[in-house]
């Protein structure tokens, strides 16, 4: 594993920053499911750190014997969920770690997906091939190019599709990475777009997480033919003590950390 030697927001190229994403998760995977196991757990389906869980919001819509895609799936926690549901549900990634990971809590639960390696901005599948497709907080932050992967979505889903997905809440770029009141006071500009990045000794790009404001979000789904249903921004529950990375309940009290946009696929 490369020991990180600079971090910081600045200019990447596209194609090594791009790249960068299945590289660390791959050396990271089995950690991050292991620190946040017992929140996220086998067979949950959470859209954030507030712990939004699909049960209670139903941005899905019944699953029950749809077509269903889960990109960027990680563990694949979600789609081991929404089978339990009576989906029939697909999940990929572009992390070969992730997807091991995935086998492994195949094994432990019971309750196996199909999952498949895939580049959320180069899906192997047919056209209008799915009923509903989402993510949850998956491939979007970690591309140059997000406009692809919700042009992926758009042409995988049949008219009437649902597309999902969460990241960060965008307003979170302006602030530091701190989860206490010492993280509200804004520091960057909401504008800069400059990604979040992680270089090694080398100059070489290990890390690289994107910054896009609402309006890039939106102007990007209306662009692959999408309508925006909803804009699901998730309070802080009185339940949550859990701190993970910059979330936690003292800064969530006052600033959404996640957004979840809600859409479909025109008939």
């Amino acid at each position: 594993m490369s020991e990180i030697e600079s971090v910081g927001y600045r200019h990447v190229p596209d194609a090594e920053g791009g790249a960068a994403g299945r590289g660390w998760w791959d050396a990271h995977a089995a950690e991050y499911l292991d620190e946040h196991r017992e929140f996220l757990g086998d067979a949950g389906f959470r859209w954030g750190p507030e712990g939004l869980t699909e049960a209670q919001a139903h941005l899905l819509g019944d699953v029950a014997g749809r077509r269903v895609l889960e990109v960027g799936a990680g563990g694949a926690q979600c789609s081991r969920w929404l089978a339990t549901r009576g989906a029939d549900v697909v999940a990929t990634d572009v992390s070969h770690g992730m997807l091991a990971a995935a086998a492994r809590l195949d094994a432990a639960t019971g309750a196996r997906v199909p999952v498949l390696q895939a580049d959320a901005r180069a899906l192997p599948f047919a056209d209008a091939s799915f009923d509903v497709a989402f993510t949850s907080f998956g491939a979007i932050p970690f591309v140059p190019d997000a406009a692809r992967v919700h042009a992926e979505a758009a042409r995988v889903l049949r008219p009437g599709g649902r597309w999902v997905f969460s990241v960060t809440h965008p307003l979170r770029w302006a602030f530091p990475d701190d989860p206490t009141t010492r993280g509200l006071t804004a520091h960057r500009s909401y504008f800069d777009r400059r990604p979040y990045v992680e270089q090694d000794a080398s100059g070489r790009v290990v890390y690289a997480e994107y910054h896009r404001t609402v309006g890039d979000h939106v102007r990007d789904v209306v662009t692959a033919g999408l309508r925006l249903l909803d804009l699901v921004e998730p309070e802080w529950p009185a339940w949550n003590d859990q701190v993970w990375g910059g979330w936690g309940p003292e800064r969530g009290a006052y600033l959404p950390g996640t957004a979840v946009f809600v859409c479909e696929r025109p008939a």
